[in-house]
């Protein structure tokens, strides 16, 4: 089963690699892929490509997968919005009222990015101040 080979997949043109595999670190599911593999019959030490191979696939189908779920969020927060003519943050927030941890995280996330932005400001006009002394 090491030697199989990969079923369809999104590749760049002139590239053997998933684009998705430039973006993150890989081999970082190397030791579990391997341990599944032995479960499902490969050998119990497969090849290094092998592994990478079987990681690049699977990375992608779960990024597809969170893609069309959050995709299907995007559509209904578009129909709420479509009423009002502007799509804003709540509409989301709204959607995954129900769904406590992703309401936490996502209130998380949103305040975090607040205070980078405020970060920001006070750093730039400690820059403007320092330039203006010059």
């Amino acid at each position: 089963m090491s030697n199989m080979a990969a079923g369809p997949s999104k590749v760049r043109p002139g590239s053997s690699q998933p684009s998705e595999s430039s973006k993150r670190k890989r081999g970082m599911f190397q030791k579990d892929l391997q341990h599944m593999m032995y479960g499902f019959g490969d050998d119990a030490n497969p090849l290094p490509e092998t592994v990478a191979l079987v990681e690049d696939i699977v990375v992608e189908y779960v990024t597809e997968m969170a893609s069309l779920y959050l995709l299907n969020y995007v559509h209904k927060a578009q129909d709420i919005a479509s009423k009002r003519g502007k799509l804003l943050t709540e509409d989301f927030l709204f959607l995954i009222r129900k769904d406590l941890p992703k309401l936490n995280r996502c209130t998380e996330l949103l305040s975090m990015n607040e205070e980078l932005k405020q970060a920001r400001k006070a750093f730039e006009v400690d820059e403007e101040k320092l330039a203006s002394t010059d």
